[in-house]
């Protein structure tokens, strides 16, 4: 099933955790703080398959955890667990390179089924380098002088390569399927993520915005990853 850190200083929350994901056939290390769970993930870079992480932490943050991680090329999938629901929090989650966040108080159902989806996701990818021979296949695409290669979860351009999340690659690859097409914010979350339609699709434009930093020229004005106002977004590989 694959073994889980979760980073919670409440210990009566990390039990429960503890408890019903172990009663689902996972593994479980639990640590409470954010220095002890950066030293034990940076010591053992496969040992986990996701993490369970809080925003608030004695000493290292949430956001602080997730970011280093991601600057030391770790790249474990991050459900990020966090009583900050404001969009300018998640968007900060986003941006230190959570995959998903869940807001507290939460439902225990729905925490194991977004854990199932993030690690469905990460096997994906992991099958899909293994097996892949031609690299210009479904697992490649290129536009405007940059490349998308999914299952390195790698955005290239020139001379710079950039990490996507596994939400990131799952959001861009919707969208490059659906080229041409408004898109809208209810389909996104039902398809890409399996949420239902009346989940705050906030966390979609907090997506749009970290991506048009990686594959806009000028974010503020995209030619690539268009807004359709009352609708949702479309993508476009070669403007007009």
């Amino acid at each position: 099933m694959g073994e889980i850190l979760i980073v919670e200083d409440e210990q009566h929350l990390a039990n429960g955790l503890r408890f019903n994901l172990e009663a689902e056939g996972y593994e479980v290390a639990v640590v409470g703080d954010g220095e002890t769970a950066l030293e034990s993930l940076l010591a053992h870079p496969n040992r986990f398959d996701a993490v369970l992480l809080d925003v608030m932490l004695p000493g290292k943050n949430g956001f602080e955890i997730a970011a280093e991680l991601r600057q030391a090329g770790q790249f474990v999938p991050i459900l990020m667990l966090t009583a900050r629901n404001r969009p300018e929090d998640v968007l900060k989650g986003f941006e230190a390179g959570a995959d998903d966040y869940l807001p507290k108080p939460f439902e225990l159902t729905i925490l194991i089924a977004r854990l199932r989806g993030l690690l469905r996701r990460r096997e994906w990818f992991h099958r899909s380098q293994k097996t892949s021979t031609d690299k210009q296949n479904s697992e490649t695409f290129s536009f405007a002088g940059k490349t998308i290669d999914f299952s390195l979860l790698e955005l290239r351009a020139g001379q710079r390569t950039e990490r996507l999340t596994l939400m990131e690659a799952d959001l861009l690859r919707y969208l490059i399927k659906h080229e041409g097409k408004a898109v809208s914010r209810s389909n996104i979350l039902e398809d890409v993520w399996g949420l239902h339609e009346d989940t705050d699709t906030r966390a979609i434009d907090n997506f749009i915005a970290r991506l048009r930093k990686l594959i806009e020229e000028e974010p503020a004005k995209p030619l690539h990853l268009l807004t359709v106002r009352g609708v949702g977004y479309r993508f476009v590989a070669q403007p007009d």
